[in-house]
C-alpha cells in the first residue's frame, strides 16, 4: 500500500516537472527576468526532499533495525530465515549462523538471511 502511494507521488512529481520544463508554463512578466527559474529550482528541491523522506529515510531505518537484530542474535533464539525456514539458533560465528530445524537437522545460513526473530 505504501509503495503504491510513493509511486503515485513520484509519477505526479515527474509529470509536474515535465510540464514545467516542456510546457514553459512558468509565467514571466516583462519586468522580471529569471524569476521563474527560482520557482522551478525550489520545486525540484521540494520533490527531492519528498523522495528522501518517503523512500530513502524509511529504508535506512529498516536496514539499521535489521542490522541491530542480527548483531543481537543469541543461542536459543527462534528465527525465520529469508527462505521461510523456521529454526532455533545453535551456534553463531562472525558471518554465519547454525540453526536447528524441527526435524533435528542443523543448517548453516548467512547471518544476513535471518529475517526475523520469533517470540519465545
Amino acid at each position: 500500500m505504501v509503495k503504491k502511494k510513493i509511486l503515485a507521488l513520484v509519477l505526479i512529481g515527474v509529470w509536474l516537472i515535465s510540464t514545467v520544463f516542456a510546457g514553459g508554463c512558468v509565467p514571466t512578466g516583462e519586468g522580471e527576468e529569471g524569476g521563474g527559474q527560482w520557482t522551478m529550482i525550489i520545486f525540484i528541491v521540494l520533490i527531492f526532499a519528498a523522495m528522501y523522506f518517503l523512500m530513502i529515510r524509511p529504508q535506512r531505518k529498516r536496514q539499521k533495525e535489521h542490522q541491530e537484530m542480527i548483531t543481537e542474535l543469541q543461542r536459543g533464539d527462534r528465527v525465520i530465515t529469508a527462505g521461510g525456514i523456521y529454526g532455533t539458533v545453535e551456534s553463531l560465528s562472525e558471518d554465519s549462523v547454525i540453526i536447528k530445524v524441527e526435524s533435528g537437522t542443523t543448517m548453516r545460513v548467512a547471518r544476513g538471511s535471518i529475517s526475523t526473530v520469533r517470540e519465545k
